[in-house]
């Protein structure tokens, strides 16, 4: 059996491939920033004491993370469609996204909030600090230090996950390749590149994690030690 590989008739479609990445990179960061921003939001929900506040959090966690990613962006997007309100793919895509990984962050804050000790919060009180004072000099931050990796890691695999998107035609990586793959007849050149434009944004987004981990936490700028 001979077999030939012909990667020049794939490459010459780079603008597309470039395009494509792009916009996974938007996704990706679309749905970390308001995914994060979800998480910490719902880490204090499950630790509120009024219990309704923290059952609707518990709820909203348990759907997410015992449902596959496939079905809630589906679900958004009939969803969405069925009660006549119409967005885009890409707009249904990052809203499915945030969704996703916002219940996953909310676990990831929770067992940090859970790894401040306790006298350290008894002491600010005894300092008479606000409680939103205590949230973010005293429980937030320090959580968010002690669970940065973890974070991070997440973040990264919610973009390689957003290449489920392509099931509802986002214009993302994965379904730029199914196009051209389908034009060229190209499989395997095709998705060997994809694979490797997905380790490429891989390290671009871990490179830029550990920047912002060393602009935010003091200590570890100081210690010089990426997160």
């Amino acid at each position: 059996m001979h077999i030939e590989f012909d990667f020049p008739a794939v490459l010459e479609r780079w603008p597309s491939f470039l395009g494509g990445a792009v916009l996974t990179l938007e996704l990706a960061f679309i749905a970390t920033l308001f995914g994060g921003i979800l998480g910490a939001i719902g880490a204090i929900g499950r630790r509120s004491r009024n219990r309704s506040v923290a059952n609707i959090c518990t709820i909203y966690v348990e759907a997410i993370r015992n449902t596959p990613l496939l079905v809630q962006i589906f679900l958004v997007y009939f969803g969405l469609a069925s009660i006549g309100l119409k967005f885009s793919a890409f707009s249904v895509a990052a809203l499915a996204l945030v969704i996703n990984v916002g219940a996953y962050t909310t676990e990831i804050m929770r067992a940090g909030f859970d790894a401040i000790p306790q006298g350290q919060i008894e002491a600010a009180e005894g300092l008479a600090l606000s409680r939103l004072q205590i949230y973010w000099h005293v429980i937030l931050l320090p959580a968010m230090e002690k669970v940065y990796p973890s974070l991070t890691s997440q973040f990264v695999l919610l973009m390689l996950a957003s290449s489920v998107t392509s099931q509802i035609s986002a214009e993302e990586l994965t379904a730029v390749a199914n196009y051209i793959q389908s034009d060229t007849y190209r499989a395997f050149e095709t998705y060997i590149l994809v694979a490797l434009a997905y380790v490429v944004l891989s390290l671009i987004m871990r490179a830029g994690f550990w920047g912002l981990g060393m602009l935010i936490f003091p200590r570890q700028r100081r210690l010089g030690t990426p997160l």
